[in-house]
């Protein structure tokens, strides 16, 4: 186990400079004039310009600037954003929003999964189990852009059920809205998976020889069938952090939360540099950290793992 932690800490090194050089680089190759696209229409003088641009090494080279970035972020610092806001104080006023509203979603999408795909697992070709599946098809079918600002309106603004925005320090009730719209882009795929490893494991061997040991159909179903069906279960919900995180962006956006994804919109929109790769830079860790702990979990819902 210690081996194999070691191994994937190193992994983790690499494709974290990996990514971070990658997005790097797609900033570096888009930029076009940064400082201007900060500014807006206003003017920004000769004076002003040369400032700015020997603050941000805007006059050197790529590799240059890639270099600043990682002696800085060696060190714990991941830059100063083009509006003059160190990147680490904006991430501590916008990762609790994040968190919040990530958590959240979290939960809906694992509890809407869990329970909807276990019963449509066991109950197949019912009614219950063909009505689950065509919502998840429309669901799919949805794209966060659409079904965003679809809620919003419907539910915010025409019924009025929820606040058609959220700021800073909205409550549980004001995120519930977009809380709900970002599980919706992993909820569809993990009660698919649910349902198909549920009715996987409800014709193995080892389900057939409980039932003839005389346990009760709750507690195969309980103890055996559910315990075994969670491992791609979990396996998705790690790696649909990630996918949560971006489409934070959009549902950030719509909403007005400002979040992580709200300043990674605004950042992508002004051209920040720095902004955008040190909140990248985060969210990588975050990504990679959580697949590592997903990982770790396997050994302890499956005995017959082992890590060497």
């Amino acid at each position: 186990m210690f081996r194999y932690i070691v191994r994937r800490l190193l992994q983790m090194v690499l494709t974290f400079f990996g990514a971070t050089f990658i997005v790097y680089a797609l900033m570096f190759a888009v930029q076009d004039d940064p400082l201007q696209a900060l500014v807006g229409e206003r003017p920004l003088t000769d004076s002003q310009r040369t400032a700015l641009t020997a603050k941000y090494h805007l006059d050197d080279s790529f590799f240059t600037q890639y270099w600043y970035y990682v002696k800085g972020l060696l060190t714990g610092d991941f830059g100063t954003s083009l509006t003059n806001r160190r990147v680490a104080d904006m991430l501590a006023d916008a990762w609790p929003v994040t968190l919040k509203l990530s958590i959240m979603a979290i939960i809906i999408a694992a509890t809407i999964a869990i329970v909807a795909g276990v019963i449509s697992g066991i109950r197949r070709g019912s009614i219950f189990d063909n009505a689950t599946l065509f919502v998840t098809l429309i669901v799919l079918a949805l794209p966060i852009v659409v079904l965003a600002p679809l809620a919003q309106l419907i539910f915010g603004i025409k019924l009025g059920w929820f606040p058609a925005t959220a700021g800073k320090d909205a409550s549980l009730y004001e995120l519930l809205l977009p809380a709900a719209v970002l599980a919706s882009l992993v909820v569809a795929t993990e009660l698919r998976v649910t349902r198909a490893s549920v009715a996987e494991n409800l014709r193995a061997d080892y389900v057939r020889t409980a039932r003839a040991k005389g346990l009760t159909r709750k507690r195969v179903i309980g103890v055996h069938v559910l315990r075994n069906s969670l491992i791609p279960v979990i396996t998705l919900i790690g790696v649909d952090i990630g996918g949560l995180m971006s489409g934070a962006i959009v549902t950030e956006k719509v909403f007005n939360i400002p979040g992580v994804g709200f300043n990674l919109f605004r950042g992508i929109r002004t051209e920040d540099g720095p902004l955008v790769v040190g909140f990248v830079s985060v969210l990588v860790i975050v990504f990679l950290i959580v697949n590592l702990i997903v990982d770790l979990l396997y050994a302890a819902l499956d005995p017959r793992i082992r890590y060497e």
